[in-house]
């Protein structure tokens, strides 16, 4: 038994199962979920585990060593990255990030803290895929000529992401580890039917160094449940059929092909049952994730690995952006857009400084300023008329409303919320008095929060994840909760400044002010 606490943070659809987990193997020490109702039956099903709403609590609390974040994906950069900066090993379930970059600072920061980053790549643990693994390696299929994966259902449908990033993680993860070399090629196509900007159904065609060729088939439009992976190779074929009962999981067919006067003859042969141990993949996973903490060791499913799957799952995105474009290795490895992307609009009127990307479905209004080197994610609105200093970078689903300013390098983490009128009502309108915001330099803005109009974000603040800020914040304070309170100081490199205002990380030192504090000057060495 360990005697290791992991929070869960997200406990709905999928985190249910990962809070079930945890408690079995004795380690569930904290519950993090918004919905306090939610939360309030996992208090009476697991009692004596403490529950919480705010993140903060979880990145405070010195007796949790993992945080398991089971949230939407928009959201998993950010809080692994606070877990990570926390001292804490994370275990985010798939994708790790919403592209390879996000991933990498993830990695890095891990390395540099020495905790544990694992990916929840699910069927790298069921007994099925490591036993076909095991095959693959061993060399008793002989060579892989070609893989195809289905994940196909009806539901769970998403308006988050498409059905691509929702379901076809776990199939490229399992791929690229038969493969065991990355793709020079990805194609991929898709139909949208249910909403014209998100895709019900796509094929992703893979192909790779060695003449290895594969694809992967996702829909949630259809009528049976089917999760399928079949690997081909020139001795023996497998199929590993994760709905079938545990005895039929694993099927090996010795197939030949015969050759008689120059004219190839298939000669079949029946299928071979593989017995598997029968066992929970998710239990597994979860002990190796507690195996990895308390050894120090790389999990299976590492940092390194879902970054490999987000290459591919960004090369796949692209190319269906592109209606089927091919993206080649040297476009899988800088799946970063320059630019404006085909489907995003910039409105007459609005100007962009050098270096600004700007990603999938976003708009920006007449009359708006954005600075140098800005990063604009997917599905942002800005302005109309708003001003975005250098180098800021706002994240997915973010609207940048009128009466807000963004100075020089300003962090908008996923689906933060501005507002710019104190009493908004449908039927009146109350543009006349919008409420001016400003965020100055260097602040960061966490995923969900809120910013209600009327106030002031000083330079190089820190709002945590979900806080609602009613109040202007001070220069370097560290804010979280409803409504959002201070809970310490912050330095300019992300990490919370000790009781002396000193960063244990980068030994920045800070001077209390009244606006909050303010950068200490160097001192200059003299001679002796």
């Amino acid at each position: 038994m360990h005697g290791l606490k992991i929070a869960v943070v997200g406990s709905g659809y999928w985190g249910k199962n990962l809070v079930r987990n945890f408690s079995q193997l004795g380690s569930l020490g904290l519950i993090c979920e918004k919905n306090e109702t939610l939360l309030e039956e996992f208090r009476s099903q697991y009692p004596g585990v403490r529950g919480c709403c705010a993140y903060s609590e979880v990145l405070a609390d010195p007796e949790i060593n993992g945080v398991v974040i089971a949230t939407p994906a928009e959201t998993h950069y950010l809080l692994a990255k606070e877990a990570i900066l926390a001292g804490k090993s994370v275990f985010v379930e798939k994708p790790l990030a919403l592209d390879e970059v996000e991933g990498e600072t993830l990695l890095e920061l891990a390395n540099k803290h020495g905790v544990v980053l694992m990916v929840g790549h699910l069927l790298q643990y069921h007994p099925a895929f490591i036993h076909l693994k095991e095959m693959t390696i061993s060399g008793e299929l002989g060579r892989i000529n070609y893989i195809y994966s289905n994940r196909l259902n009806l539901g769970k449908i998403r308006r988050e992401e498409n059905a691509l990033w929702s379901f076809a993680p776990h199939d490229i993860s399992m791929i690229l580890t038969l493969a065991n070399e990355d793709p020079i090629s990805v194609v991929a196509t898709g139909g949208n039917y249910l909403h014209k900007e998100i895709a019900d159904v796509t094929t992703t065609h893979l192909e790779f160094p060695s003449g290895l060729k594969a694809h992967v088939f996702v829909s949630w439009l259809h009528p049976f449940k089917e999760q399928k992976l079949v690997v081909v190779g020139d001795k023996k074929m497998v199929v590993f059929d994760d709905t079938q009962p545990w005895d039929d999981k694993l099927l090996v067919y010795s197939h030949k092909i015969e050759w008689e006067n120059g004219t190839p003859r298939p000669s079949k042969a029946d299928a071979e049952r593989v017995k598997v141990v029968e066992s929970e993949p998710l239990r597994s996973e979860c002990a190796h994730f507690l195996d990895c903490i308390e050894g120090s060791s790389t999990p299976i499913t590492d940092g390194r690995e879902g970054i490999k799957v987000l290459k591919v799952l960004n090369a796949a995105q692209r190319s269906l952006d592109s209606f089927g474009a091919d993206c080649h290795s040297e476009k899988v490895a800088a799946t970063r857009f320059d630019g404006v992307h085909q489907t995003a609009e910039v409105e007459e009127g609005a100007t962009l400084g050098e270096g600004v990307n700007i990603w999938n479905y976003s708009r920006i209004l007449k009359g708006s300023e954005i600075g140098k080197g800005c990063k604009v994610g997917q599905n942002v609105i800005i302005g109309p008329d708003v001003k975005i200093g250098n180098g800021c970078k706002i994240q997915n689903n973010v609207s940048v409303y009128k009466g807000v300013t963004l100075e020089d390098d300003v962090f908008c983490g996923p689906s933060m919320v501005f507002t710019n009128v104190h009493n908004p009502r449908s039927h009146i309108s109350r543009m006349s008095e919008i409420k001016g915001t400003l965020v100055k330099k260097g602040a960061t803005l966490g995923a969900n929060c809120t910013i209600v109009c009327g106030n002031t974000i000083g330079c190089f603040a820190f709002v945590g994840a979900g806080a609602v800020v009613t109040k202007d914040v001070p220069d370097y304070a560290m804010t979280m909760g409803n409504p959002a309170r201070q809970e310490g100081w912050m330095c300019e490199c992300g990490v919370v400044l000790d009781e002396r205002f000193v960063c244990p990380n980068c030994g920045g030192k800070y001077l209390k002010s009244e606006i909050g504090l303010s950068r200490a000057p160097v001192e200059s060495g003299g001679a002796g």
